[in-house]
């Protein structure tokens, strides 16, 4: 079996889980905690970063940031992850679904400005595939109209816009450390921001709402309940696992971008016959590989090569369900203007086998695989 997916593994994670264990603080803020942490400020130029227990959770701590009432409105793109919305809609917004740009299936900055009205508080970049979106013109709009900007960056850690990471060019960056993402803590997340201003609240909401950050740092004799918040801290045990990969983060994204070209590279001729669409990185961004996906052309030619791949023991995979045409998306949101391209190109979209260290000789057999069906 060619799995699409098997999470990242050094050979030195259970040491270091080990050493978690053995230092009797496998709670949160631990030893491997803060060495993550730090690796964040340190690598992408940081003033705060803060591990959470998931993705999700990273951004409910930035919607709270944001001061979200019921009725405001958060603009997003339908094609993401139930946890874009989700964070947002659980403080009683209503999201505002703009279609997507067919190249690079992130947000069309062109229709952001128009779906705005008075009730808009805040843009939500969705960085797919670990490929940025148009972050100057998002940000300048937010800027013209006073707007948060919280990037879901889930997919985009060690990819760069105009050279700044992903995560760092708004408000708010959030990542994922899921099993399934470039850098893996099972699950996990953090939350990352340079703005200085918003470090107590942040320590205050991710501690339950408690001051027990200060008092760990020596700042206040004891600690007590002074706000909102949630258990966001992940276990140590957690970051044990993470930490060895951030250690070998360049090898590991090199890796994945090997397989990434060798895909695009092999399967080109199949575009220049017009018989599927590649994946398009634009020039002002570098990627992290973080999938390869091939377009078909259309949802039954789709299915087929699923079930084609899927004889092959070939597990090949299709993505998001818009968020717009689910129950909740209809509920909680609406779609600005029209759905041109998001359930179009959500439909012809297959995600290829794509982690650290698949051999050769499964990607090669996927290629193969691909080029007998369509012969």
């Amino acid at each position: 079996m060619i799995h699409f997916n098997i999470a990242p593994y050094t050979g030195d994670e259970l040491e270091y889980i080990k050493q978690a264990v053995d230092n009797h603080k496998i709670c949160g803020d631990g030893k491997f905690t803060e060495k993550c942490s730090q690796w964040f400020k340190s690598s992408f130029k940081l003033n705060n970063a803060y591990l959470t227990t998931s993705c999700t959770h990273a951004l409910e701590i930035a919607a709270l940031l944001c001061n979200i009432n019921p009725g405001d409105e958060v603009i997003m793109p339908s094609y993401t992850f139930v946890s874009t919305a989700d964070a947002f809609v659980r403080l009683g917004a209503k999201i505002v679904f703009v279609d997507v740009r067919p190249d690079t299936m992130n947000i069309n900055e062109k229709l952001i400005e128009p779906a705005i009205t008075k009730k808009t508080k805040v843009i939500v970049p969705v960085h797919y595939a670990g490929v940025s979106c148009e972050m100057e013109t998002i940000n300048k709009i937010a800027k013209k109209y006073n707007l948060m900007v919280v990037e879901d960056a889930a997919q985009g850690v060690m990819s760069t816009y105009r050279s700044k990471p992903l995560g760092t060019l708004g408000h708010f960056g959030c990542y994922s450390f899921h099993e399934t993402k470039n850098y893996s803590m099972g699950e996990g997340g953090a939350i990352v921001f340079n703005d200085m201003r918003y470090r107590d609240s942040v320590e205050i909401i991710r501690e339950k709402g408690t001051d027990r950050s200060k008092f760990f740092r020596g700042q206040i004799d004891k600690y007590t309940w002074v706000d909102y918040g949630s258990s966001y801290l992940p276990s140590d045990i957690n970051a044990a696992y993470l930490w060895p990969q951030l250690l070998i983060a360049d090898k590991i994204n090199k890796n994945r971008l090997d397989t990434w070209n060798f895909y695009y590279k092999t399967l080109k001729p199949l575009q220049d016959e017009g018989r599927i669409h590649l994946p398009v990185v634009p020039r002002y961004c570098t990627h992290n590989a973080h999938m390869f996906y091939i377009k078909t052309k259309d949802l039954s030619e789709r299915t087929a090569l699923i079930n084609y791949l899927k004889k092959y023991d070939i597990q090949a995979v299709f993505h998001y369900v818009p968020l717009h045409s689910s129950p909740a998306g209809k509920k909680f949101g609406r779609f600005f203007d029209e759905d041109i391209f998001t359930t179009k190109e959500s439909d012809r979209l297959l995600r290829l086998p794509m982690y650290y260290n698949i051999s050769n000789n499964d990607r090669e057999f996927v290629v193969q695989k691909i080029l007998d069906f369509y012969k």
